[in-house]
């Protein structure tokens, strides 16, 4: 049996703009590491969280990791004991699904170290029980290409229904991490309740569109697709130079422009990596002259998911 395993949770971008809690995608630019070591008493205890600035809770119930764990364990009907060593590779409160891969990293590890009573799909509930406790509600937008790679479709809920789609060659991530602070609960704030039909219907063909673009590798398709009606004109208002910083990005040769998660994130999708970095250098020229520092990553869609690293 083994005694410890370490595990990794890539980023994610969520809402992919007209995918408003539905849509999501992992990326390879960055994650979260979890390690997991058995230990002789029950009970799962956060010895440690490394790169949170002291912000996250060791208390285990309110700890994604340990939520996740513990929601495993009493599926199993288990009372093995582990120690938690977390590893932050997210900025928190980034957009960019921080809680989720803290709780899918702790998953793999935990699945492993059990001997995988789990496929690595029916970790999911688990995971989603997780961001109830660290967002106020069990999204899987962020869980889901977390743990299970490339692009990901939340069909819905009751039952849990989760598609994996196709990721085209050569379909590059851009991400743009302003340096300030925008509340998830603000971002959920200025969103309206009701939808006008022209909207629901302009929002269901882009969701379609983006769908068939995926499946077909037509970038032309994708493009034309990434547009949201629902959700993005009300948060752009929060993030400082959001129009300005997408048209730079679309002169550099971005496919599209939205919002990561709750923001204040922004991912722009790119055909090819020398066009996703021109379109990071327009970005990061453009905070510059809004007067605001930005951290740029960019990728490759992650297609693994969530994997082990180390066991022992």
């Amino acid at each position: 049996m083994l005694s410890s395993v370490k595990a990794y949770a890539p980023a994610t971008v969520a809402n992919v703009s007209c995918g408003f809690d539905i849509l999501g995608f992992a990326i390879d630019a960055m994650g979260d590491t979890v390690e997991l070591v058995l230990k002789d008493e029950p009970g799962l205890v956060v010895v440690s969280i490394e790169g949170d600035g002291g912000k996250l809770p060791l208390e285990a119930e309110k700890n994604t990791c340990a939520v996740a764990i513990q929601a495993m364990l009493d599926e199993l009907d288990s009372n093995v004991g582990m120690n938690i060593y977390l590893t932050k590779g997210l900025p928190l409160g980034s957009g960019m699904g921080s809680s989720a891969a803290s709780a899918v990293a702790a998953l793999a590890a935990a699945n492993r170290l059990l001997g995988d009573p789990f496929e690595k799909k029916d970790l999911l509930p688990f995971a989603i029980a997780a961001e109830k406790v660290a967002c106020g509600a069990g999204h899987a937008d962020n869980v889901a290409p977390s743990l299970l790679g490339g692009f990901v479709l939340v069909r819905d809920y009751h039952p849990l229904d989760v598609i994996k789609l196709p990721v085209p060659n050569g379909l590059y991530c851009t991400l743009l991490h302003p340096h300030y602070e925008l509340k998830t609960a603000d971002s959920r704030s200025v969103l309206r309740d009701q939808i006008p039909m022209k909207h629901a219907t302009i929002q269901s063909g882009n969701v379609a569109g983006l769908i068939a673009g995926l499946y077909e590798s037509d970038f032309e398709l994708i493009s034309r697709s990434l547009r949201d009606v629902i959700a993005e004109p009300y948060r752009a208002v929060l993030l400082p130079g959001f129009y300005e910083v997408r048209e730079a990005l679309k002169a550099a040769g971005a496919l599209g422009m939205g919002i990561s998660g709750s923001g204040p994130t922004l991912f722009a999708l790119s055909r090819g990596k020398e066009t996703a970095e021109a379109v990071g250098e327009a970005g990061k020229e453009m905070f510059s002259k809004i007067g605001l520092g930005v951290d740029v990553y960019f990728s490759e869609i992650n297609t693994r998911g969530a994997y082990v690293i180390e066991e022992k």
